[in-house]
């Protein structure tokens, strides 16, 4: 197929002007719209404005430009339909026969903090998603381009003069992925409920990872949209593995008060401190548990400075991830190559998946309470000291595998129970894993306690203050065994059970 006729309406002009002279060169006439037709125009390359081609001038302060008969009888209609040729005639409809469209930066506009619903609404496409559904329908006779990255491919094509159908259906394939992708993302936005009736996903291969959990599964990451999750400044490839932990890391450590690091193994923490700087919590919070420590991830809350890789240095970790790193910090950590190091921001709020049972779980992102919610149950009340540690122990425990049981001081984690069957065998692991005394240590449970038993285990471990949800059949029990050992209990009134 030759190109006589092209459109040519663009919000990214990243390759537009060499894409537009080589279409010149061949006298190939060019229709544009707007900022495009201007930037084209500009450059000295000869334009023709739609509304002039098409008799519809642009209306609604440019929301209708390219919808009408013309623009979109002269992309769909079949060249080998009889009726469609004589359709054309009859209206005075010439070919179109180049579709070249990217859409408005909805996805974009989105990201910018603060951007209200009014705006991102304005940057909902509806006429450059209409002429690539309708060009990319009608590959056979027309080229639709949806992105910059396959000028290149076209224009070696064009110069040959023949556009093959093999790279016509391939861009019609780009272009309902890329709308499909659109639309998914603006349906995301606007749902205001997190879980709606109907899910859609439009999900982008970011990478094939080496293997799965094990070596004998395969495994890919996939993202939303177009957008990179996190930025892999050094060592080797992320693994599956990696990046469920890396999760985990990111999520705590943002949670917890800055500054605040978390070093975690299999998905759980096994150490969690906050100081007075990144690099000092970073070192409390291996100190917590050195052992487990090795081969760790670690997620800290604030830029990773050089006193924070002297801390992270003597240690063997797989994973380092932070919001930034300092190039002090950079050169220390350049001597381990393979180790990973990765910029990633907080998590954003909103939806969690999962697949089970062969189908796909969606919730909410599990939330803390803020402390004003939380009661006081025992007859001694809560030091101030004891409130705040305790608000660091639940943050943690929220953050550990269900059965959890975790004992800290106020800045530090001591012991964590993690993932087991019983809630006695996580105060018992709790106090085994004890990186030190835990006489006047603080706790969490992330479940109520079904009996006084396992507050029993944690009194006769020296443990002051628990946290917990409440809300068993025998929380009296509880209530008079914390009485009993002199310990203040608080009622959050939730759970926060992590399967």
């Amino acid at each position: 197929m030759g190109i006589e006729r092209a459109i040519l309406s663009v919000s990214d002009k990243t390759g537009i002007l060499e894409l537009a002279r080589a279409l010149q060169a061949k006298g190939v006439q060019i229709l544009s719209t707007g900022g495009t037709a201007k930037h084209l125009t500009d450059a000295g390359i000869e334009v023709t404005p739609i509304a002039a081609w098409s008799g519809a001038p642009e209306i609604l302060g440019g929301r209708v430009k390219t919808l009408t008969p013309k623009v979109f009888g002269a992309i769909l209609h079949d060249r080998a339909n009889r009726e469609h040729i004589a359709d054309c005639q009859r209206l005075s409809i010439p070919p179109v026969d180049l579709v070249v469209v990217n859409l408005y930066p909805f996805e974009t506009t989105i990201a910018r903090e603060g951007v209200t619903i009014a705006e991102a609404i304005e940057q909902i496409d509806i006429g450059g998603p209409s002429m690539l559904r309708a060009a990319a329908k009608n590959y056979r006779h027309v080229v639709p381009l949806c992105d910059p990255s396959l000028y290149s491919d076209f224009l070696r094509e064009f110069e040959r003069g023949d556009i093959s159908e093999d790279f016509r259906l391939r861009c019609a394939i780009a272009v309902f992925e890329r709308t499909s992708q659109y639309d998914a993302t603006i349906v995301s936005y606007l749902r205001h409920q997190p879980i709606g009736a109907m899910l859609h996903l439009a999900l982008r291969k970011f990478q094939d990872l080496r293997y799965g959990e094990n070596p004998q599964q395969s495994a890919s990451f996939y993202v939303e949209g177009g957008v990179r999750p996190f930025e892999q400044v050094q060592g080797k490839e992320l693994s599956y593995n990696n990046l469920l932990d890396l999760d985990a890391a990111v999520r705590l450590a943002h949670a917890l008060p800055r500054s605040g690091a978390a070093v975690i193994k299999h998905t759980n923490p096994c150490g969690a401190a906050r100081g007075g700087s990144v690099a000092e919590a970073l070192r409390s919070a291996v100190e917590a548990d050195p052992v487990s420590a090795f081969g760790g991830i670690i997620g800290v809350n604030g830029e990773f400075d050089a006193d924070c890789a002297s801390a992270a240095d003597a240690l063997f970790l797989e994973v380092i991830a932070a919001p930034s790193f300092s190039a002090d910090a950079l050169s220390i950590l350049s001597r381990k190559k393979n180790l990973r190091l990765v910029t990633i921001a907080p998590p954003e709020t909103g939806t969690e998946l999962r697949s089970a049972a062969g189908g796909v779980l969606v919730q909410s992102v599990d939330k803390i309470s803020p402390p004003a919610n939380w009661k006081v149950v025992s007859r001694r009340q809560p030091e101030t000291d004891e409130i705040a540690g305790l608000e660091f122990a639940w943050i943690v425990c929220a953050h550990v595998k269900s059965n959890a049981i975790v004992l800290t001081d106020e800045r530090q984690s001591i012991g964590i129970g993690a993932g087991q069957m019983s809630r006695i065998d996580a105060a018992k692991v709790a106090i085994m894993k004890a990186s030190r005394e835990t006489r006047g240590a603080l706790a969490a449970s992330d479940a109520f306690f079904p009996f006084r038993d396992g507050l029993d285990i944690l009194a006769a471990a020296g443990v002051r203050a628990v946290i917990q949800p409440g809300g068993s059949v025998r929380d009296e029990e509880v209530i008079a065994a914390a009485n009993e050992h002199g310990m203040s209990m608080l009622f959050t009134g939730e759970r926060h059970f992590r399967h």
